[in-house]
């Protein structure tokens, strides 16, 4: 005690915070609740109970590091009881013998979501070609819950090889909904979606929404990065468009009360992500927002998976820490 007591002399002055350092999303509670060792609630995904509100986001492809990451990715998934997506599924419909880069329904379980996914272009190619049977077979083997289609209209058109759509993603997205039965998860890429995408979202057919807001890894950003020293660096203004979860959140619940008397609503479910830099950030915008919310990040799971799996398990470990810390002392202003 007496070393503790010393520790709290010499480090006091150090502890100083002004208010400018105040974290104003919150009102702080300390009497209402002890620390929890169980989150006060059950969290929910698309049908599947997750023990943390927590969504591991796509981020691997194929690369040769992919097995490794994505392994990683479903062993802290399986452990932790959370949600899981993969990185872009392109190379599969290519290349079935790289099935075992992202064949890791083994390792979670059944029990929890696992999602594949696609890019708006590679179904609006096999809606074309009349190959959407290929997309429900990929879906088979990987014994995946269903699709995540990313929308990526500005990294498309920022990569060199990149390709160009022949129609609106939402009608492609309402289009390829009606020929499959799969569960569609539709997210964007670093720049989110406006009122008008989201709305229309909203009120499409698809069973959850991955916001992927602005402020989080910009795809469009990256592809620039990509051909440093090209011409497409005059184009880069466009890369810092977008909008952030706290517009994406506002806009959704405003879209919310505008349909709440039509009965095509949907979805129900909905993964904030893009720019969640913390515990604090997914505690904060899943209780904003007036729909079943889970939060998801994508670069800080990937920066502990790459490498050590200890790594990874202590980065969730306190995530979650602070999660049920949150929701026992916190209430959003």
């Amino acid at each position: 005690m007496s070393d503790r007591k010393k520790d709290h002399i010499e480090l006091a002055f150090k502890s100083q915070t002004g208010e400018e350092k105040i974290d104003n999303r919150f009102h702080f509670e300390p009497l209402i609740n002890p620390h929890l060792q169980e989150f006060p609630k059950k969290f929910t995904f698309l049908g599947k109970e997750l023990k943390a509100p927590l969504w591991i986001s796509s981020m691997t492809g194929g690369t040769a590091l992919a097995k490794k990451i994505n392994e990683n990715l479903a062993i802290a998934a399986q452990e932790f009881g959370l949600g899981m997506g993969l990185g872009s599924c392109r190379a599969l419909l290519e290349n079935e013998s790289l099935i075992a880069d992202f064949d890791v329904r083994h390792i979670i379980g059944n029990e929890l979501p696992f999602f594949a996914n696609l890019g708006i272009a590679q179904l609006e190619e096999s809606i074309d070609k009349n190959e959407v049977d290929k997309i429900q077979n990929l879906i088979d083997r990987l014994q995946a819950d269903g699709l995540i289609i990313h929308i990526n209209p500005l990294q498309e058109f920022f990569q060199p090889e990149g390709n160009r759509f022949k129609y609106p993603p939402i009608d492609t997205i309402i289009e390829f909904k009606k020929l499959s039965n799969l569960k569609i998860i539709v997210k964007e890429v670093g720049q989110g979606f406006g009122y008008e995408s989201l709305k229309l979202l909203m009120k499409s057919n698809v069973d959850a929404i991955d916001f992927a807001a602005f402020g989080g890894t910009n795809f469009a950003l990256l592809e620039i990065l990509r051909a440093a020293n090209s011409p497409a660096e005059l184009l880069s203004p466009l890369a810092y468009v977008g909008n952030t979860n706290e517009e994406m959140v506002n806009n959704f619940n405003i879209i919310l009360k505008e349909l709440e008397n039509e009965k095509q609503f949907s979805p129900k479910d909905v993964i904030i992500s893009g720019g969640i830099n913390n515990f604090l950030d997914g505690y904060y915008f899943i209780n904003k927002i007036n729909a079943n919310a889970i939060y998801g990040q994508a670069s800080k799971f990937l920066a502990f998976g790459k490498d050590n799996i200890d790594d990874l398990r202590d980065f969730v470990k306190y995530q979650i820490e602070g999660l049920k810390t949150a929701y026992a002392f916190l209430r959003i202003k």
